[in-house]
């Protein structure tokens, strides 16, 4: 009987071990679809199709996107963003592309603006717009919301993006005189964000955010009430950080990118037919030049430049207004009937117009290496003389009578056509696609975030080898702004 007992208690012992081994097994794959399945969906976002168990979504999302997610720092409270926006119409434009004193004609489609309907066949048909270029950071993180490889996880993240709206934040008390009051939101912002949990993950070294106004604008160096600009750039927790902007400071993690230009595609195929309609348009002038004079503005050779344009038949001046250098049509008409368009500093080193001239396949004529060769170095090819014309201009007393059309005689026609073509190649790099769409080769946006990847990658090895990051993160770069010692420098 005891042994009878025995044997039936051992064969309960080894069903109830059995059991337990099929319940935890059951229990395992169940925890790993979850893990792998659910969780990859929904904090990947990388590939739609559906798997049982998430293995072969885990494969593709591996290939595709290793090394390239990017986390969205959600949390930011919205008086640093969308508060903004709810409220435009406190905003002034902060531009003369428009005379509407209000941001808010220009917030639609997205932050692109009005969509021009007329263009008097001088524009292509379609993904032509009336857009603001303060608005880069709205455009910027509307691309952002559809980036094929975003993750909520944030230990998963190779960058963490900071949908931060710095120039609507800083353009509100930009012109007051109490310097507490324009530094406050600035001093806030870093604040809140150095105290969140993504921060301790690289200290802000892998945090980037988008500025719609350039560097200078946030890079005062002065406690000074009449010294111009907020101090957000100089703040201990923002030196950790990069910033993309219009146009960078001698601070290496402030990083140019294009200003955005009226063309948003919505494919490629738009991209092409814009590159053919450029390529074959006919110039009847040799050169352009498209501004107004700056006599307030010391050393500006704007003046210079608009005497030589009009002492020459061989050149179009187009005296920008509101009304006329407001309409891209305007802009766009005089720049395809020109061969090259002379590109001299705007109220900063750096001007839309160079890339409204790049994407008219308009050769480029720049007078100092800062209006784009030192700024632009994740789309512009090294060697400038591929696609533009230098010359250099260090005082307005340089510039002789006759200069500008005597050197660009002497260029040949097949160097001529050679730089055009090269131009024209640049096109698709320099424009900033509709965010509701996403073009299969690499846009403006593209080759930004693909530049931070490989920046905070570089930060990582350094940590890795034990060296410290700080050192190249944020120095200064004094040789920026200076002039080449030779012209092909």
């Amino acid at each position: 009987m005891e042994k009878l007992l025995a044997g039936k208690c051992s064969q309960e012992l080894w069903f109830g071990i059995l059991i337990s081994f099929a319940m935890c097994f059951v229990f395992l794959c169940f925890d790993f679809s979850t893990f792998w399945g659910v969780n990859n969906e929904a904090n990947l976002l990388v590939t739609k199709k559906v798997d049982p168990i998430g293995i072969l979504n885990f494969n593709q999302t591996r290939d595709s996107c290793s090394d390239r997610y990017i986390y969205i720092h959600e949390g930011l409270p919205s008086r640093f963003n969308y508060d903004f926006l709810n409220n435009c119409e406190s905003l002034s434009a902060g531009t003369s592309i428009s005379n509407i004193p209000s941001m808010c004609p220009h917030l639609v489609n997205l932050g692109l603006g009005p969509e021009i309907n007329s263009s008097e066949g001088v524009l292509s048909n379609k993904s032509w717009f009336k857009t603001n270029p303060y608005l880069l950071e709205v455009i910027f993180h509307n691309r952002m919301k559809n980036y094929e490889c975003l993750t909520k996880n944030f230990t998963l993240a190779s960058a963490i993006y900071v949908p931060f709206y710095p120039s609507m934040d800083v353009g509100v008390h930009l012109w007051d005189s109490n310097l507490t009051i324009r530094d406050s939101s600035a001093k806030h912002f870093a604040k809140w964000l150095s105290a969140q949990l993504e921060w301790s993950k690289m200290w802000g070294r892998d945090h980037f955010f988008a500025s719609g106004r350039i560097a200078w604008d946030f890079r005062r160096e002065r406690d000074n009430s009449s010294a111009w600009g907020s101090k957000l750039r100089f703040l201990p927790e923002s030196m950790n950080m990069t910033m993309l902007t219009l146009e960078g400071s001698r601070w290496k993690n402030d990083i140019a990118i294009p200003y955005p230009t009226n063309f948003h595609p919505a494919k490629d195929s738009e991209v092409v037919q814009w590159q053919n309609r450029v390529r074959e348009q006919e110039r009847p002038y040799l050169f352009t030049f498209a501004g107004a004079p700056r006599p307030n503005q010391n050393g500006s050779i704007r003046g210079k430049l608009i005497d030589h344009c009009q002492a020459s038949t061989k050149c179009k001046f187009l005296h920008c207004t509101e009304k006329k250098c407001g309409n891209p049509v305007t802009v766009m008409r005089v720049f395809q009937s020109s061969v090259y368009c002379l590109q001299p500093e705007g109220d900063s080193y750096t001007r839309r117009s160079a890339f409204d001239a790049f994407l008219a396949g308009c050769i480029p004529v720049f007078f100092h290496p800062a209006t784009a060769y030192t700024q632009y170095l994740w789309y512009l090819p090294k060697d400038h003389t591929k696609y533009s014309v230098f010359i250099p201009v260090r005082d307005v007393k340089d510039l002789k009578e006759g200069q500008i059309e005597n050197v660009l005689l002497g260029i040949s026609k097949d160097k001529e056509a050679a730089m055009r073509e090269e131009v024209i190649r640049l096109i698709p790099k320099l424009v900033y696609a509709d965010p509701r769409s996403r073009l299969e080769t690499q846009d403006a946006f593209d080759i930004a975030v693909q530049g931070i990847l490989e920046r905070i990658e570089n930060v990582r090895k350094v940590n890795r080898e034990g060296r410290d990051p700080s050192i190249g993160f944020a120095d200064e770069d004094n040789g920026k702004f200076k002039f080449p010692e030779t012209l092909d420098s």
